[in-house]
């Protein structure tokens, strides 16, 4: 008979072989789409905007799909929850400290900020009633709809060609069908590891005594959003400075509308007791607030101000394990 001991042994292990499968196969989605994108000759701005906004964000979105169906969607709002403040706090100061600065100019990270500081209080607005409601996830739809409307309003600036022209001869086609493969495949990888995330977090929260919501925001939420600092730390390594900033809000504004929408939608979130969630909303306020501080005041986020953002994010860890 297996001890409580193992058990417990055993589904951490389940939980970190699902977190590393999440990864892994969240960096071959984003890889084969940007071949995908160079081959239809995409532009600049919708590669960026694939990239930022969803591809980064799938394993939130089948986190977030698994734990609705199997009727935890507070797991999934945890990981939202956390994750918007891991993109807001340590994925931003890691990007600065790497990059030693980075620069906000031009009127569309300065009018992304604002937005992103909108769309992502709207959850905590809907949820002031108790519930986020099948309805209220409609309402999250409608918001991302508005955001990319005017993302695409301003894509005009963006109209230089990814690539060059191809020559689309039959062994190109082969690569692009090869990539198609990939992506489709890693997209199946992706639902197995966020059902043994799920799974094993599931049981983990029943055995540690934990909410579900704390599991979430704490440890799921670290754990998918890897993809995000990973990218982030390559495109400064690779110099495109500038996709970061646009990664991360774009990250937190799909994470906000689709990834919670979505989820609501199969199966709404109860909200039994705000206790669990008091703190996670406390620090998500502090996070938005003074990154679209700092990021519409002077010439960028500098290494002060990213040190400062970091120190949210330890505050809210120590703070959530300290008072469980």
């Amino acid at each position: 008979m297996i001890s409580l001991s193992n058990m417990l042994w055993m589904y951490v292990a389940i939980f970190a072989f699902s977190c590393l499968v999440l990864v892994k196969s969240g960096s071959w989605v984003v890889k084969s789409l940007i071949r995908i994108a160079k081959y239809l000759q995409a532009t600049e701005f919708m590669v960026a905007f694939i990239l930022m906004a969803f591809a980064t964000t799938v394993p939130e979105f089948f986190v977030g799909i698994t734990s609705a169906l199997n009727r935890h969607p507070e797991l999934s709002f945890g990981n939202i929850i956390g994750s918007n403040i891991i993109n807001l706090t340590l994925a931003v100061a890691v990007g600065v400290l790497v990059a030693k600065g980075l620069k906000c100019e031009g009127t569309v990270i300065q009018r992304s900020s604002v937005y992103t500081l909108v769309i992502a209080l709207l959850p905590v607005l809907l949820m002031l009633d108790g519930s986020i409601s099948r309805a209220d996830g409609v309402v999250l739809l409608l918001a991302l709809a508005f955001y990319m409307h005017r993302l695409f309003y301003q894509s005009e600036r963006f109209t230089k060609v990814f690539s060059n022209h191809f020559n689309r001869d039959w062994q190109r086609f082969k690569f692009f069908l090869k990539d198609l493969g990939i992506f489709i495949f890693s997209l199946a990888l992706l639902l197995l590891a966020a059902e043994g995330i799920v799974w094993s977090s599931t049981f983990l929260a029943s055995a540690l005594g934990l909410p579900l919501m704390i599991i979430g925001a704490l440890i799921v939420a670290l754990g998918t959003n890897l993809p995000e600092i990973t990218f982030g730390i390559k495109a400064i390594t690779m110099g495109h400075k500038d996709m970061v900033l646009g990664n991360l809000m774009g990250a937190v504004v799909v994470n906000s509308t689709l990834v919670l929408g979505v989820t609501v939608l199969i199966f709404p979130l109860e909200i039994v007791s705000f206790a669990p969630y008091l703190i996670g909303i406390v620090f998500i306020i502090a996070a938005l607030v003074f990154f679209t501080i700092f990021s519409r005041t002077g010439w960028g986020i500098t290494r002060k101000e990213a040190l400062f953002l970091l120190l949210i994010y330890v505050a809210f860890v120590i703070l959530e394990i300290w008072i469980q």
